[in-house]
This record gives structure tokens, sequence and C-alpha cells, in this order.
């Protein structure tokens, strides 16, 4: 699919979920649920090799930065699978911690990282984890990370009301003062069991919901980072190395690598970012383009950050289409936990140990 001809579908997706729609598809209804059962057939085949634990990490990142009468900046994660941490064993390794330690050492300040992400979850259950997080008004977030999109697609949900529930999420968070940066459904076509034409179908149907859930996004003041095919290359190359023990979860290289595009916008909406970089870089093919064909541009192309730029034309809303370069961030060595180190099960429950 052409990068306007996506842009055309996702302007239809989104203007479905601000006006109530419902019956636009990703694909034929047939060809998703082969491939929502052939997904679940390869999980069955790989297995879990994490039991299904996701290692609490919250707590404070960063406290050699303490700075008096300064309070640490509020980091939540929200989302499923991916923004909770799946597939890997200790808390530094999952994507909320590398997000906290790398944001600390760029704002030079202590992070204190919450993470309400629900495994399996998809986006209608955004409403309750908002919810979670905006509970306390005193404990506002700075900003939040969304990753959401993968079980969407797998369960059939109608991608209007997958937009739909991901915009009502992001504007509640921006109306309490948080920033908010999503990172749009990631590329299904890069689960290896997924077989071919399936995993062509798994692509389209991804990238056509990521551009879609731009669009919402940047219309309610949050930027996205897309996280496409981010470990495609590198999943063909070594696919054991960026793929967990399950085969479907990112290893804590893969979450590694997701982080490091994640945070040059986290920096860059909390003002961290020097002036400089904000500007397009016309070296780097980065520009203002109409909404629907950056939200477009960036499906097709991992790492890819749009955000709100100009107000309301003749073609629709604007945004800057930008290609940071991605900072490297590593596995936090120490924090301070929170008062129960518990790990998470994927129905939401907490187990003993670590």
């Amino acid at each position: 699919m052409t990068s306007m001809s996506r842009a055309r579908v996702a302007r239809r997706i989104a203007a479905g979920a601000a006006f109530g729609g419902g019956g636009i598809g990703l694909a034929g209804a047939a060809a998703v649920g082969l491939l929502l059962a052939e997904v679940r057939l390869a999980r069955r085949h790989v297995g879990n090799g994490t039991s299904g634990r996701v290692p609490v990490a919250d707590g404070l990142y960063g406290t050699s930065y303490t700075v008096p009468d300064e309070p640490p900046l509020r980091l939540t994660m929200l989302g499923d699978s991916t923004a909770a941490g799946q597939g890997v064993h200790r808390a530094g390794q999952t994507p909320g911690a590398l997000l906290a330690s790398g944001l600390a050492a760029v704002a030079e300040r202590p992070v204190e990282l919450h993470n309400v992400a629900l495994p399996g979850a998809t986006s209608d259950d955004l409403d309750r984890q908002v919810a979670l997080v905006l509970a306390d008004p005193t404990r506002t977030p700075d900003v939040c990370v969304v990753m959401i999109g993968a079980n969407d697609v797998t369960h059939r949900m109608p991608p209007t009301r997958s937009v739909r529930h991901l915009s009502a999420a992001v504007r509640r968070l921006r109306t309490a003062g948080a920033e908010v940066v999503v990172g749009t459904c990631p590329d299904l076509g890069t689960i290896e069991p997924v077989q071919q034409p399936l995993r062509w179908l798994a692509r389209r149907s991804s990238r056509q919901l990521a551009a879609a859930q731009t669009i919402g996004v940047v219309e309610q003041g949050g930027r996205t980072v897309s996280l496409g095919d981010l470990l495609g290359p590198e999943f063909e190359a070594n696919p054991r190395e960026l793929f967990g023990p399950d085969n479907y979860h990112p290893s804590a290289e893969g979450y590694a690598t997701a982080a490091m595009a994640v945070l040059p916008t986290v920096c860059a909406a909390l003002g961290l970012w020097p002036a400089e970089e904000e500007r397009p870089d016309v070296s780097r093919h980065e520009g203002f383009l109409p909404v629907a064909r950056a939200a477009a541009e960036a499906a097709s192309e991992a790492g890819t950050e749009v955000t709100a730029a100009m107000p309301t034309g003749p073609r629709g809303p604007w945004a800057l289409l930008k290609r940071r370069r991605r900072r490297r961030v590593q596995e936090p060595e120490t924090r301070t936990p929170p008062a129960s180190s518990r790990t998470r099960l994927p129905g939401g429950a907490a187990s003993g140990g670590a």
C-alpha cells in the first residue's frame, strides 16, 4: 500500500472514530480471522518462556541527581504487555525502567516511574488505566508513555473504536496537564511464527492502525513515535536475540531498541531537547505535512515522530514529522523500589518474587 493510500485509509478511520463510526475494517474479516488463528497457534507453539510474570519496575531512578527543593519528574507507562515489559526477567530491562533512567540522565533530575500497563490489554482498557493514573490530582504525571495496538489487531477490534479509546485517553491526560507520547501499533509482520501471506496482512493491518492512531493522538495534543518494524532488520539478522523466550514479546535488547527511539521524543515533550533540534532538518527529510500524510509516512518508517505543528487549514491539521537521532539507553544499575517488590501477572494481579 502506498503512503497516499495509507493516508486516505487512516483519515477515514480517524474520522470514523471522531464521529462515532465503527464499520471501517482494517482488512477483510475472514482474512483477519485467519491472522488471529495463526497468531494464537504461534503463541501456543512457542510457549511462554517467562511464565507470564512481568517484573515490577516502579520506583525512583537517578537518585544521584537529587536537586534540593525540586521534586522528581513523574513518568507513567500505560498500555499492553509491551509497555509493561513482558518477556524479560529483570525490572531494569523493562521499557519503563530504561526510559526512566535515560530521562533522569538527560534532565539530571530523579524520575519516579509508575506503570499501570496490563499484558493482554486492548485500547478499551485505557479508560481504566487513565482513571488509575489520575486518581490522585496531586500526583499528575509530567509525561505518560502509551504503547498499545497489537492486541487490537489480533482481537479484531474495529479500528475506529480502537482510535476512539486512545484519543479519549490522550485527551484526558493532556487536560490533566500531562505530556503524552504514544508508541503506535508495532508491526505484527515481524513475529517469526506468523507465515506468509498472513505476515503481509499483519504488516498491512498494523501500519493502517498505526497511521490512524497518529492522527487521533496528534489531534488531541499528544506526540507519536512509530514502533512499526523497528525490530525488523535486527530481527531478520538475529531473531533469537531481539525477541524473548516466547518469540512474541521483545527481549531485553529489543526493549532497549524501542526505548532508544522513544526517549528523544519524551525529552522533547518536556522541553529538555536543544531548541535547534526542534526545527525540521531537511537533510533528514523532516518537515511540515498534513497530519494524515505525516501519519502514513511515520507508519512506514519506525522511529519517526509526529507532533502537531500548525492550526487547521484547507487540507486539515498539519504536523511536524521528525526523524530524531536515537539516544542509547542502558539498564539502570540501581533504583529505589516501591514499598512492595512484586511481579505482575497477565491478569493484573501480583505475585511474590523478583
